[in-house]
């Protein structure tokens, strides 16, 4: 028999950049029903707000946010500052805020500094963070780290050149910091196929739905919940020999409009 406790994270806290919605919402959301005390970093503070109070009613867990702009070191310092003056301590780090101009980078248009914020949003951030918690995890002798990265990080699509290029530099980021970290501290990526966010709702249609499926073998597109979960696989003593790696979580295939 499989002990739950294998999937506890009793007693533990999390920060989640980007918790406000969407990913980082569901992932929050999972930890806190895990057990876990859970401080969101959003950049909508007001966002931020009505999820930690929704997930508190939810949950019964203690549930608080900071306002958190990533590209900001000031306030990627608060944020953690903030989750160990509440808390005391920090054993998990979702870094999940990111973003880029993917799918609209065409080399002929975009300029180098829409390149650079993509590095900035999605590696430079996350190493940040990484930095800032690495000495409360080890202190506390318990942490992980959880990195969300892409499947653009794999896959060759036109116009994706800066946002791809940084989700793969993330993926690597991940596997060479698992050997800076260990071994009181796993970091690792999960990789999401094509989610229905609230920003993908406004472009599906049913036609673009079917082609992107074409080469899923699962048959559907992925809900923020199916993130989530292997999140908490990574967050959680399920994991406790995993480090370095970049799970895909896809539906066992590739969701793209060719």
């Amino acid at each position: 028999m499989v002990s739950v406790n294998l999937l506890s994270l009793e007693d533990k806290v999390a920060l989640v950049t980007g918790g406000a919605a969407g990913i980082g919402k569901a992932s929050a959301l999972m930890l806190a029903q895990a057990g876990a005390s859970v401080m969101i970093a959003d950049l909508n503070i007001q966002a931020a707000k009505h999820t930690a109070k929704e997930i508190k009613e939810l949950t019964g867990r203690n549930i608080e946010c900071v306002e958190c702009n990533i590209l900001e070191d000031d306030q990627l310092v608060n944020a953690v500052d903030k989750t160990l003056g509440i808390f005391g301590r920090i054993h998990i780090l979702v870094n999940n805020a990111g973003g880029g101009g993917g799918g609209r980078e065409s080399p002929e248009q975009i300029s180098v500094a829409a390149i650079e914020r993509d590095f900035q949003l999605n590696v430079f951030a996350a190493w940040r963070l990484c930095q800032l918690v690495a000495p409360h995890m080890n202190k506390a002798g318990y942490g992980s780290i959880v990195n969300i990265s892409s499947m653009s990080s794999i896959n060759k699509s036109p116009a994706m050149s800066g946002y791809a290029s940084s989700k793969a530099a993330l993926n690597h980021m991940v596997a060479n910091l698992a050997h800076d970290f260990g071994p009181h501290i796993r970091i690792n990526a999960v990789g999401p196929g094509a989610i229905r966010t609230a920003a993908l709702e406004t472009l599906i249609t049913p036609e673009i739905e079917k082609t992107m499926l074409a080469h899923t073998p699962l048959q559907r597109l992925g809900e923020a919940e199916d993130i989530a979960k292997a999140v908490l696989f990574f967050a959680s003593p399920m994991s406790s020999w995993v480090s370095g790696q970049t799970l895909f979580v896809n539906g066992g295939g590739v969701q793209t409009l060719d």
